[in-house]
């Protein structure tokens, strides 16, 4: 504890590694930042317009928080089976697909990744300068300038201090909604809309859906914030640190959501910020509330942002070979992705809401095929056994096209479609559901078990071990265990 300690005291400021493996000598952090960067994520506005969208729609508390609770705890699952694969790996969550779809297959599924991670900053940016507008005493559209300069600032320095910010949003976020609680306790009875129970099919699986797929859509990047942890790490302490952050950040604003918008007789949505902070008052609490919504959305916002530079990165290596990124070329990278982001926010500012849900909903279409064969890869086939050296080699083990993982892909793209309901697109089987959008848990399963049987039969040569790049190329075995020692296959 104590060198991992001194190593973090004695590592820059602003990071200088990118999507380069992060070696064993440059490790560094604890478990409970992971804990701490996740809470600080989930304790935020966007999260609960999220869960108020389950009483928006139609559904009513009771059955909204239940369905709510079960969609975290299964897209949670997910999300932070993916947060354990850092520490062991060393990389950025999008380069492990170069394992399942080659080294330029892997383009496929990271450019739809980029697309995600604009869609919520840019929404995310929203609400934050709203915040801050009303922080200030200026328009909206200042308030999210003056948010994305913040975000730029934050993604460049990288990921000391995104922890550091994660752990301020945690400390801020917990005592902005205890207090918001207990104003709506002392304002509403609870008792009595807990009372009121007419269970819905869609109305539930609708908040189960939400909340799934809110903790699924971390799935391409969790990975990054975990590569830091010294390898020896526990995957299981990952898993239940990055888990539990997420699941009860998320479900607590959430909870807030619903009992915010069924006590709102329809003045929520399109004035979530103003309407969240009159719950908590006037004056300096209102300025300090503003605050802290403001800064709640630093957090997430600037980890869409980093993802964003990390999935740009991985594209241009995976087609140029291996990318060392220059701290101006990360500037002009960041620039980029949030003056886009930027520009999303300010037109399309004035229809957020409904833009959202469709948003979040449709994009489960695309990424949990992704998550569902790179975890059954991950766990399943080569069970931790990367060559990671080859995953900058197109000639090498992995190839630049993998045809078995871009075809289960596109297979489980596809499969969803008949059971896609959102306002981009219903499927023909939607209706005979009773309006019921099961896709994501379609998308999941058939992709997963066809991947599995599949790989293991054609999947290419699995290394006997975990082989790692250290210094002067030479290859490291990774820590002994069940997984490691198995044979390889053929």
């Amino acid at each position: 504890m104590a060198a991992n300690d001194a190593r973090a005291s004695t590592t820059p400021l602003i990071e200088r590694r990118s999507i380069d493996y992060i070696p064993e000598a440059e490790r560094h952090g604890r478990l409970f930042s992971q804990f701490t960067l996740w809470m600080g994520a989930n304790l935020q506005i966007t999260a609960i317009v999220t869960g108020a969208l389950a009483v928006v729609l139609g559904g009513d508390v009771f059955w909204s928080l239940i369905g709510l609770l079960i969609g975290q705890l299964l897209g949670g699952s997910v999300m932070a089976l993916h947060a354990a694969q850092g520490p062991k790996l060393g990389l950025p969550q999008m380069i492990s697909s170069r394992v399942q779809f080659g080294v330029y297959g892997a383009a496929i599924p990271i450019v739809l990744v980029c697309l995600m991670y604009l869609g919520f900053t840019a929404t995310g940016t929203v609400l934050s300068g709203q915040a801050l507008g009303q922080l200030l005493g200026v328009s909206d559209s200042v308030g999210i300038l003056v948010f994305a300069s913040v975000i730029v600032l934050v993604t460049v320095l990288g990921y000391r201090v995104i922890h550091f910010i994660g752990r301020v949003a945690s400390v801020i976020g917990v005592i902005a909604f205890v207090y918001l609680f207990s104003r709506l306790m002392s304002q509403a009875d609870i008792g009595a809309l807990l009372q009121i129970r007419h269970f819905s099919w869609s109305s539930f699986l609708l908040a189960v859906s939400l909340a799934a797929s809110w903790q699924i859509a971390f799935g391409p990047y969790v990975a990054d914030y975990s590569r830091y942890l010294p390898s020896q790490t526990s995957s299981l302490k990952t898993f239940l640190a990055a888990g539990a952050g997420s699941v009860i950040g998320a479900q607590v604003a959430m909870v807030l959501g619903v009992f915010a918008a069924a006590l709102s007789n329809g003045q929520f949505a399109g004035h979530e910020v103003a309407y969240i902070v009159g719950l908590g008052g006037t004056g300096a609490t209102a300025a300090l509330l503003y605050f802290s919504i403001a800064f709640g959305k630093v957090t997430i916002s600037t980890l869409n942002s980093y993802g964003s530079f990390m999935c740009i990165a991985t594209i241009i290596s995976g087609f140029r070979g291996r990318l060392q990124v220059t701290r101006l070329q990360r500037l002009v990278f960041v620039l980029a992705i949030v003056g886009t982001a930027t520009l999303i926010a300010l037109l399309g500012q004035h229809s957020f809401l409904g833009a959202f849900k469709s948003f979040i909903l449709f994009l489960l279409a695309f990424f949990t095929p992704w998550s569902a064969i790179n975890l059954v890869d991950y766990y399943c086939i080569t069970r931790e056994r990367y060559d990671v050296t080859a995953l900058a080699d197109p000639d090498g083990r992995y190839g630049r096209w993998n045809l078995l993982g871009i075809s289960v892909y596109v297979f489980g793209v596809l499969v969803q479609l008949p059971f896609i309901s959102t306002k981009f697109y219903t499927g023909p089987l939607v209706a005979a559901l009773g309006d019921v959008d099961i896709s994501w848990i379609i998308g999941l399963i058939i992709p997963a078990a066809l991947y599995y049987v599949c790989a293991k039969k054609w999947h290419s040569a699995v290394p006997d071990q975990l082989i790692l790049p250290v210094e002067q190329d030479s290859v490291v075995p990774a820590p002994a265990s069940g997984a490691s020692r198995s044979a390889a296959r053929a």
